[in-house]
């Protein structure tokens, strides 16, 4: 079996040049890449660069190389067509069939899946003309990620940045083991909570846990491969922004519970995956509190945070909503989560064993997915994405 067989479209816009970082992870990871840039993409990056970074031959015109039909054959033989970054004239063009170059004429005879990382200036992204076209192509089946939010050219900043290139790969990779054209998540919104919250002490200290937010992070990323619109609300993990997600960052429980009940009436799945403090200080002190030579510490005076998963699950805004829950458990895990299922009144329980070395922090999981059904699906130790899969697949499930 060969190399998967990618093909790099690159639009005339100034964070061309990043597409070099991605074509390097992809030729890196074993891909093999075949770089369509538009003629516009040349003035930002050259065809030598293109070439030589690829090991491919570059044109951007149907007229090159005309007896070996490239504006046919790129297109049928890809296994992937992935377009970073895609302006919004490219978008444009695709969303109405429009065939005047290399590219256009590619994205029309792929039958592959096709992703799109779309970078332009916030009013461009935020023009009903462009979210028209957006709508569009996401409605057949197409990847389109969510911009960033950052530094765009010259002194503006807003919605409208090319996501990183590490983010970007992580998507085409995720769309390239499925295998599917038609992402099941398309059309969907979904919120995915990740991280552990810190409820303070005072200036210097909090209570928390070890929870560092990669299953979360995981969950986003492969629900934004998979097609969905995603709100990923992160407390306190210090990771990068996933690729074409909206990122809301919490620091308290109280804070994470505000996030999620301003997000989900529009979610057609919510995922708490972050580590919810159960209890916070009942006080706060304005000032470090100091230690007393001779004195024991005053007790720390603990009240209840409220109870954010029970709480979307008995009062859901809209019909056919999917819950799930996660259950960090040290002892009798699949006993306390069956009990934790029927408490909580969610619809699927994620149930793992964690501790001080397992799980928090780690690139790996094990765990079982509970359902309000009576289901049991296990998931093996292995990645962090794969349980992801698991998830989105039991969320499919129940939302078609």
């Amino acid at each position: 079996m060969g190399k998967p067989k990618v093909v790099l479209g690159v639009s005339g816009g100034i964070a061309a040049y990043k597409a070099c970082e991605l074509l390097r992870r992809l030729t890196e990871s074993g891909h093999d890449v075949r770089v369509v840039p538009t003629a516009s993409a040349l003035h930002f990056v050259g065809a030598a660069t293109w070439s030589a970074l690829s090991g491919n031959p570059v044109s951007t015109e149907v007229w090159d190389d005309v007896h070996e039909v490239p504006h046919v054959r790129i297109g049928q033989h890809a296994d992937l067509v992935v377009v970073a970054p895609a302006t919004a004239d490219t978008l444009a063009k695709a969303a109405h069939g429009l065939a005047d170059d290399l590219l256009t004429n590619t994205l029309l005879t792929a039958r592959c899946p096709v992703v799109f990382a779309p970078a332009m200036h916030t009013e461009m992204w935020e023009h009903p003309a462009t979210q028209e076209n957006v709508a569009t192509l996401r409605r057949r089946g197409a990847v389109v990620v969510e911009p960033a939010v950052g530094r765009l050219t010259g002194v503006d900043t807003g919605k409208g940045r090319l996501p990183e290139p590490a983010e970007i790969f992580e998507v085409c990779r995720r769309v390239l083991a499925r295998g599917v054209t038609e992402p099941d998540l398309a059309g969907r919104h979904v919120v995915v909570s990740a991280g552990g919250t810190r409820e303070p002490l005072d200036p210097v200290r909090f209570l928390g846990n070890r929870s560092s937010g990669k299953q979360g992070y995981a969950l986003a990323r492969t629900a934004a491969a998979r097609g969905a619109r995603v709100t990923l609300i992160a407390a306190n993990t210090g990771l990068p922004d996933p690729a074409g997600v909206d990122v809301v960052q919490v620091g308290t429980a109280v804070q994470l519970r505000e996030a999620v009940l301003k997000a989900a009436p529009d979610a057609d799945a919510v995922v708490m995956a972050a580590a919810v403090a159960d209890f916070r200080p009942a006080a706060y002190a304005a000032g470090k509190i100091k230690k007393k030579d001779g004195q024991d510490p005053d007790p720390i005076v603990l009240v209840r945070n409220p109870d954010i998963l029970a709480e979307i699950s008995a009062d859901r805004p809209r019909s056919g909503q999917v819950i799930v829950g996660f259950a960090a458990e040290t002892d009798d895990v699949l006993a306390n989560g069956r009990k934790k299922l029927e408490r909580k009144g969610c619809d699927l329980l994620v149930v793992n064993e964690v501790g001080e070395r397992k799980t928090f922090g780690s690139e790996e999981n094990e765990a079982v997915v509970l359902g309000a059904d009576g289901s049991e699906t296990p998931v093996p130790y292995g990645p962090k994405e794969a349980l992801a899969e698991t998830v989105w697949d039991l969320v499919a499930l129940r939302l078609n």
